[in-house]
């Protein structure tokens, strides 16, 4: 990118976080306004923009790396404009968000409506008056097709019914409870036990679009059919378009060439240190140590974390 933020600019223009502004910070760096508000996308956006130009590093912008290979103790990177930089660590923090995950179903090569990903939604305008089915039945598929719904036909489809979670409960904001309890820094492993599924964040309004019928929730239908989508009770229906809300996937494929990643591209490490290549580690992947391991109030721990391994690393130390 252009501008130290990743891919803050590029979400959908209604997109607000979920955790309130005291919760949503860098160490050091207090979110400015109200502690208790939501921030917007474009805030956020100005406030790493921000942080980043507090910082005494060198920062590159419109760098992308192609490949990243060994080179003796370090580490080789290739940019796309043809220049090698040589690094004695790698930090590899490039989110998931140019990696969408679009899943394959019978008859979408012959789908003659609009078909995308919610990481190419911006806003509800361009579907006005339309019938539109979003796939997925989580935080972002509910988001988006709650605004829809206001300007569109709209029907989320999803394998099982939508988990809500009170986001404010006693006045007070879950994320309050999940610093308070500890629930943030549990591991990985431990959340199975308490998170079955994934919640949605309910503040008041999707679970009353769907009770009063202006949001529509039906089973992921099954196949798509020239112009229309066939539903898992076998009814045939035009819709004109198809957003899937189906996630992301690390995207990493420049770790490819050092042998770093799995079969699926997913890298091989623990708690975010590299099971493969001293000198290589990892910060915002989803469940890297915790809960709270790809957000903006968690992402700093496993920084601390991976930053004390890959400086040993780079001294040398025995």
């Amino acid at each position: 990118g252009e501008r130290p933020v990743g891919s803050w600019p590029d979400y959908y223009d209604s997109l607000t976080l979920f955790s309130p502004a005291r919760h949503s910070a860098m160490p050091g760096a207090p979110f400015p306004g109200d502690p208790d508000r939501y921030p917007h996308r474009d805030e956020v956006t100005a406030y790493l923009e921000r942080y980043a130009a507090g910082l005494d590093v060198e920062i590159r912008t419109g760098t992308k790396a192609e490949a990243v290979e060994a080179d003796g103790a370090g580490f080789a990177v290739h940019t796309a404009a043809g220049r090698t930089l040589g690094a004695a660590g790698v930090v590899a923090a490039s989110g998931s968000f140019a990696n969408p995950h679009l899943p394959v179903l019978p008859g979408q090569d012959g789908f003659t409506g609009e078909l995308l990903h919610v990481a190419d939604y911006r806003s509800p305008e361009a579907f006005s008056g339309k019938r539109v089915v979003v796939v997925g039945g989580g935080n972002s598929a509910v988001q988006v097709g709650y605004e829809l719904s206001k300007t569109a036909s709209a029907t989320l489809a999803t394998r099982t019914p939508i988990r809500f979670l009170q986001q404010r409960r006693d006045g007070r904001d879950l994320h309050d409870w999940l610093v308070a309890t500890g629930f943030d820094h549990l591991p990985a492993e431990w959340l199975i036990h308490y998170v079955g599924g994934t919640p949605v964040m309910e503040t008041g309004d999707y679970e009353n679009a769907l009770d009063s019928g202006r949001l529509e929730r039906r089973e992921m239908f099954t196949a798509f059919e020239g112009e229309g989508v066939v539903w898992a009770d076998g009814a045939r229906e035009p819709v004109d378009a198809v957003v899937f809300a189906t996630g992301y996937r690390p995207a990493l494929d420049y770790l490819r060439p050092l042998g770093a990643l799995d079969s699926g591209g997913a890298p091989l490490h623990t708690g975010g240190v590299s099971a493969t290549h001293p000198g290589l580690v990892y910060a915002g992947l989803e469940f890297q140590r915790s809960f709270s391991s790809n957000t903006l109030r968690g992402v700093h721990r496993d920084a601390a974390h991976v930053v004390a391994p890959l400086a040993a690393h780079v001294r040398r130390a025995p």
